[in-house]
């Protein structure tokens, strides 16, 4: 079995409601699908979800480019896609940083894995440690009002942890946190992110102030480079810090556990590079016994499923509530369960219900793709790039 041709589709997905962060408001997620075919005729899909000058540093086009231009043509077309370890290995080895890139290379390889052998890609990865993954609710930044709303709609929907994105003012910052605690109570868990945007002096004042509100934690207080700054700042406030930004590469673990940084660990499968890539990145958050939750670009329900799949398989990662929510956000739903998201690039969207997200039980991720949906939507001025064997013919 060889690889015949890698497809590069880009798409925007309109969102039903803008969704805000620091500075931005989303309306559209910005993706590209791949679609890997082998001689055989087998398929292997995959979305990389939204991308991010400031968070990744990769667009639609870099993305679609360093796929095309070096990964596809050195590392795909002619290889056994079965063989993930030597193809994650080899992009690792000569195509440095780039990780939103060769996860979406990665997760097309899994659910074409999963194809061939006729099983969900969660048995790949070591099958079900749980029946479902446990998930919490992204309000994103808004007034005191809206975040209130959100975080009530989010509990009466089974959601059992509420974050709420940092507005740019620390001061309304911590009347959100505050107006939010007090609507909700004390037992549900309530998480701030920050993204970055703080410096040490903003967050060692904002967090002391936001100690009084019983947070689960305060998420990248600091800038992603800062590692010895949020060892300092744990130090001297009482709210955990979890590391996301900051907790990128293997390396870059080491030294947030070495220097005891972080109270937890955020991992994004498109940030840490993949599926087997992610698996190790695990490994190290187990042993330095540091709980993970984790997020998700915002994405289809392609773009969604490889974290569901392996935060179901493995058993670290399924002890703790996750954030995977991006179909939920893009069509300002809380379930679809009753619900049902067609408009979507995925036919076959995976369930959320009760505050709970279960992957497709399929062979692969259990999805085809909406063809009629992506059609519909692609990016204006986007081009469908192909890299194809010439040589090859297709058995079917």
């Amino acid at each position: 079995m060889k690889i015949t041709d890698v497809e590069l589709i880009p798409v925007s997905t309109p969102l039903v409601v803008p969704f805000h962060m620091p500075g931005t408001e989303i309306t559209h997620i910005h993706s590209i699908v791949i679609r890997i075919t082998t001689d055989t005729g087998h398929v292997g899909i995959g979305d990389s979800g939204d991308t991010s000058t400031w968070y990744r540093g990769e667009t639609p086009e870099s993305i679609a480019a360093i796929i095309e231009k070096h990964i596809a043509p050195r590392f795909l077309i002619g290889q056994n896609p079965l063989a993930i370890e030597k193809i994650v290995g080899e992009m690792d080895t000569f195509v440095r940083d780039n990780n939103q890139a060769k996860a979406l290379v990665d997760f097309a390889l899994h659910d074409l894995k999963g194809k061939v052998a006729g099983l969900p890609v969660y048995e790949l990865l070591g099958g079900k440690t749980t029946e479902g993954s446990r998930q919490g609710w992204v309000a994103g930044a808004g007034t005191e009002e809206f975040l209130v709303d959100q975080a009530l709609l989010a509990i009466a929907n089974g959601f059992s942890l509420v974050k709420i994105k940092s507005g740019g003012d620390e001061a309304q910052d911590v009347r959100n946190v505050k107006a939010v605690r007090e609507a909700i109570g004390e037992d549900v868990r309530l998480v701030i992110d920050i993204n970055g945007f703080w410096n040490y002096d903003q967050a060692l004042h904002t967090i002391r102030k936001l100690d009084d509100y019983g947070l689960y934690c305060v998420e990248q207080p600091l800038p992603h480079w800062d590692i010895e700054g949020l060892a300092r700042l744990r130090q001297r406030v009482g709210t955990p810090i979890f590391a996301d930004e900051s907790a990128q590469e293997l390396h870059h673990l080491k030294e947030i556990i070495d220097r005891r940084a972080a109270d937890g660990l955020f991992i994004k499968l498109q940030k840490a590079g993949g599926l087997v890539k992610a698996q190790r990145w695990l490994t190290m958050a187990r042993l330095a016994d540091l709980p993970v939750m984790s997020g998700c670009m915002i994405g289809s329900g392609l773009e969604a499923s490889p974290s569901a799949h392996l935060m179901m398989s493995n058993q670290w990662a399924s002890q703790f509530t996750h954030e995977n929510l991006g179909p939920l956000i893009i069509n300002n739903q809380f379930e679809n369960a009753e619900h049902r998201i067609t408009a979507d690039i995925a036919q076959q969207v995976p369930v959320f219900k009760d505050g709970v997200l279960y992957a497709n039980e399929g062979p692969g991720y259990g999805i085809d793709l909406n063809e009629d949906f992506i059609a519909a939507n692609g990016t204006l001025g986007g081009e469908v790039r192909h890299v194809r064997d010439e040589r090859a013919r297709v058995l079917v």
